[in-house]
């Protein structure tokens, strides 16, 4: 494809793009920007500390990542418009449980259920069907598809908050399980014609290093996996704990919480330009020379935001957050299939979220421990922004090694 018509591209390919911004958009449902909103009310109801309520949290995303480690695989076997509607169906259940759950013991089961279907499978099976699906055009599918997390990130916690003030807070649980299950009905009539039959997707397969496909096992003992290792886990941990402890932030800041979530568009919108960006970069020069770089600007929001006191400030540190995220929607994924090949991405990328997930996991429990030992987000903040220039450095010296034999 010499000449890139974007109109032209959508249209060709809508029905399977439709798909994966559909998963990515449910997928919120189970995401820390989304529970955390509820985290005044969990914490109030179930008599819970800032520490207590994080390393709950941290129990059930925990697990999550555990079982992402066997659930990931399925995507290797199992069509998407197979398991799609079972994943939403989990995702469903899993915000009923929340609606209706009464007992702090089922409140990690409950948290596990929500992160194993939403942040867990719904992305999973959304961002490998993109990089399956897709080859010379595979950033800007995986930009496109990532819309979704952009859309949940700017209208829903916006929504929900403002709901709150006339409706219960668990009736808003319910309301998202119904979105949810409206979901599923979408996701089949998208994908009546699925775009790679199983039975061809070896047609369609693109080799790693040296020209052949690795197994999750080779992958696992390859240097380079974990070199990368601590750039999965960063962002996921990081940007889920900033949006974990948002109420406790905006308190400690002196702002009211709807004045911080109201920036949230903002946030929302150089994410999406980040993605698109980082989806044509990728398409033009490849992973290798863009993945050591592209969590600095997560480094310097953090760095902002842990020294502002200002509205001003937290939108500036947001953007600069933003820039990262944007970019790690669409180049992880694209990276393990353009260094290990596509025939088994489906399991070696989800041991790489289960990574993700596990980050997502210790984020909030370290810094909610963090907080009631009394050090302060402000002094925390600092330290991760230099934890991420030290990511750089790695996946730097991972890269440089391993790009020799592609």
């Amino acid at each position: 494809m010499t000449r890139f018509r974007l109109g032209q591209y959508f249209r060709d390919n809508a029905t399977w793009l439709s798909a994966g911004v559909l998963l990515t958009f449910m997928s919120s449902f189970g995401q820390t920007f989304f529970i955390s909103i509820f985290s005044g009310e969990i914490r109030s109801t179930f008599g819970l500390s800032h520490g207590a309520w994080g390393g709950l949290y941290s129990l059930g995303t925990t697990i999550s990542a555990v079982v992402m480690i066997w659930a990931g695989g399925l995507t290797d076997i199992f069509r998407v418009r197979v398991l799609g509607p079972a994943v939403l169906a989990g995702l469903a259940l899993a915000a009923l449980a929340m609606a209706t759950n009464a007992w702090l013991v089922l409140l990690p089961v409950v948290v596990f259920v929500l992160r194993l279907f939403g942040q867990g499978m719904s992305t999973h099976l959304a961002l490998v069907a993109m990089a399956r699906w897709f080859t010379a055009t595979r950033g800007k599918a995986l930009a496109i598809a990532s819309v979704g997390f952009s859309v949940g990130e700017a209208l829903l916690p916006v929504t929900f908050v403002a709901a709150m003030a006339f409706l219960d807070w668990r009736w808003l649980w319910v309301i998202a399980a119904c979105i949810t299950l409206l979901g599923i009905p979408a996701l089949l009539r998208l994908l009546r014609q699925e775009r790679t039959p199983q039975s061809l997707s070896s047609e369609y397969s693109a080799t790693g290093m040296e020209g052949r496909h690795w197994t999750r096992k080779e992958a696992i003992f390859h240097p380079l996996f974990w070199f990368m290792a601590p750039a999965l886990l960063g962002p996921s941990a990081f940007i889920t704990a900033f949006f974990f402890h948002q109420v406790h932030l905006a308190g400690s800041k002196g702002w009211q919480h709807i004045e911080l979530v109201a920036l949230f568009p903002i946030f929302t919108s150089v994410s999406m330009l980040s993605m698109f960006a980082a989806g044509w970069a990728l398409d033009k020069w490849g992973t290798a020379k863009i993945m050591p770089f592209y969590q600095l600007p997560m480094a310097v929001g953090f760095g902002i935001v842990g020294l502002t006191s200002s509205i001003g400030g937290a939108t500036l540190a947001l953007m600069f957050l933003a820039l990262t995220v944007g970019a790690n929607s669409t180049l992880p994924s694209a990276f393990w299939a353009e260094f290990y090949g596509t025939r088994h991405i489906g399991a070696i990328k989800a041991m790489a979220t289960a990574v993700m997930v596990l980050g997502s996991a210790i984020g909030p429990g370290l810094t909610g421990v963090m907080i009631d030992l009394g050090v302060p987000l402000d002094i925390q903040f600092l330290w991760i922004g230099g934890f991420f220039v030290l990511v750089c450095v790695l996946a730097r010296i991972g890269i440089a090694r391993a790009v020799q034999t592609l």
